[in-house]
């Protein structure tokens, strides 16, 4: 087993379970929140933003407190949510309307959460360094989101 693999079925294993439980969203997305933020190296922020309407409103997470409520096509994570395609910023600075809710975030990672071709919100990570996250980490968080998304049902 790669360590890839054992990442993501270390997700799995911590998701399973719970069935029934009226509050299996937010107990999913909290774990996987902070199952992301101790796993992962160097990440100052790891949560997600859930869709209702034309925005993305703040979900589980993990790091400093976050910015609340995001339009759809507004900054990375209202970008990846209306385009439904993850996007890596190497330094976040140079990307046009970045929303700077912690100001020592250099890059960003950001993977749409899709239930049966439906947006319903996104992964989104950040670091204080530049250039951390990789098209590698973009396969790796696309196949997590994947498995997050399943365990919601």
């Amino acid at each position: 087993m790669t360590d890839r693999d054992s990442f993501i079925a270390g997700l799995s294993s911590l998701l399973s379970g719970g069935e029934g439980d009226p509050f299996r969203m937010m107990t999913v997305l909290a774990n996987a929140s902070a199952y992301l933020f101790e796993r992962l190296p160097d990440v100052s922020w790891a949560g997600f933003y859930l869709r209702r309407g034309g925005y993305l409103y703040l979900g589980p997470f993990q790091g400093k407190v976050a910015c609340t409520k995001i339009a759809l096509g507004k900054g990375v994570c209202g970008t990846a949510a209306i385009q439904e395609r993850t996007i890596v910023v190497p330094d976040v600075h140079q990307f046009p309307g970045h929303i700077a809710c912690d100001s020592a975030s250099r890059s960003e990672i950001v993977v749409p959460l899709l239930v049966d071709g439906t947006l319903i919100g996104v992964l989104d990570l950040d670091s204080t360094s530049l250039g951390r996250f990789t098209g590698e980490d973009a396969s790796l968080l696309e196949k997590a989101a994947q498995v997050v998304t399943a365990h919601l049902s």
